[in-house]
């Protein structure tokens, strides 16, 4: 059966990227919250106050802390080590990159709604 109560961290620092993200996240019916973060930082704050997020959507460039270092941070920690984290960009040159380091998958900028979903239901059953 899948999970149909989602709670997402988008983590992106482009404002229209996380409304977009946000909107299609919502429009599939199994997202109930979706948690905004505009850089790693600020994504590590939110995972320490919160223990019911199930999904990361992560974006790789950004400011103050990028989307590699920031999945470094988490996997180095035990209690987000398991958490399924989708690396958005535009570079296709950081897909080995973002894997080697933990990444779940990988989804390419422009996102369409229909391979997010798909991504998504891969990651959690």
């Amino acid at each position: 059966m899948e999970k149909n109560d989602l709670i997402v961290l988008a983590v992106d620092d482009d404002l229209i990227n996380l409304k977009l993200l946000k909107s299609m996240l919502k429009k599939s019916g199994r997202v109930t919250e979706v948690i905004e973060a505009k850089n790693g930082s600020d994504a590590i704050g939110v995972l320490k106050s919160r223990n019911d997020i199930d999904l990361i959507l992560l974006d790789i460039i950004m400011p103050i802390m990028g989307g590699l270092e920031m999945l470094k941070v988490v996997r180095a920690d035990d209690n987000l080590r398991q958490l399924p984290i989708l690396v958005l960009t535009t570079d296709e040159t950081k897909k080995s990159e973002a894997l080697e380091f933990g990444a779940n998958g990988f989804i390419m900028k422009p996102i369409r709604s229909d391979e997010l979903m798909n991504k998504i239901a891969t990651v959690i059953i």
